[in-house]
């Protein structure tokens, strides 16, 4: 049954109003100016996400007592900081990937490869990325990029020039079009998965790039992309995923894989061990495994 819609009545409120409903429901709040100026700066509606989790009773909206602003505010300080560094992990493996993808195409399909239709699985597909690649490359400043349009004939710049203009989810959509297996798994082989393992991993990493990119919480979210857990290569790293899971903790597993296999020398894993021990942040709603820390993928490489 369709519940009939009705007009929005709620009306808007003063930041003072804002820590007074606040105060009402039980929060506890040691200095409301503090909490005026937060409320001024993020938003009432935006913090309401992190406090939901503090709520005892979500119809009346009264919150666990000892639940203090510090609290929320200390979970949405950490959940700022975890998008950081999760960005900056999916940087480096984005980098890497558009080099393998640009490397892998020009020395098996030429310099122009992208530009074959007959690498693809299906034409309309390689149309539309291609036509995605094209507005990229036309709204790009860049200098090299306007230089080999002004200088050569070919409809878009060698391959290894256009893929520094994809984004990660056109880079995504490529590789998930690209149809000659070789091709497909000399990439993949740089990062010991499978070819099928790389396609839904970037896949997935487009969505939580986006979602860290909008500024949107990652703690606690559930993904309606996941990405696959590997069968038998790289050996062992399912055992330290959380099968079913759609929450965040297969995602740090698997940018740590990514970043000891093109950053060796990386402290990621110490980074995101520090942040949670800083914030004392309950990691179980990432489904964060008990004894996680103690799993090998967790602990610091030689």
């Amino acid at each position: 049954m369709v519940t009939a819609k009705r007009p929005f009545g709620k009306p808007a409120t003063t930041y003072a109003q804002q820590v007074a409903k606040l105060q009402q429901r039980g929060m506890v709040i040691g200095d409301p100016v503090t909490a005026v100026f937060y409320l001024q700066h993020l938003n009432y509606y935006r913090l309401g996400a992190y406090w939901l989790p503090f709520e005892a009773d979500h119809t009346t909206h009264a919150f666990k007592a000892g639940t203090s602003f510090d609290d929320v505010l200390n979970l949405y300080v950490f959940d700022r900081e975890l998008r950081l560094l999760v960005l900056d992990a999916i940087e480096r493996v984005e980098v890497s990937v558009r080099s393998q993808w640009a490397f892998q195409i020009a020395h098996f399909h030429g310099t122009h490869g992208h530009l074959d239709p007959a690498l693809a699985f299906r034409n309309d597909l390689w149309q539309k990325n291609l036509a995605k690649l094209t507005t990229e490359v036309d709204r790009s400043d860049e200098a090299f990029i306007n230089h080999l349009k002004g200088t050569y004939v070919e409809a878009l710049p060698p391959v290894w020039a256009v893929c520094e203009v994809m984004s990660l989810g056109l880079l995504s959509r490529w590789y998930n079009s690209l149809k000659p297996m070789p091709t497909r798994r000399a990439i993949s082989a740089v990062y010991g998965v499978d070819e099928k393992v790389l396609e839904s991993w970037l896949r997935h990493l487009s969505l939580v790039r986006n979602t860290c990119a909008h500024h949107s919480r990652l703690w606690n979210r559930e993904f309606t992309i996941t990405p696959v857990l590997p069968r038998s290569k790289p050996a062992g790293l399912t055992a330290q995923c959380v099968a079913g899971s759609r929450k965040l903790y297969n995602t740090l597993v698997i940018l740590l894989h990514w970043m000891d296999v093109i950053a060796p020398k990386h402290r990621w894993r110490g980074r995101v061990k520090a942040l949670i021990a800083t914030h004392a942040i309950p990691v179980a709603a990432m489904d964060f495994p008990v004894g996680w820390d103690q799993f090998n993928i967790w602990k610091e490489q030689p």
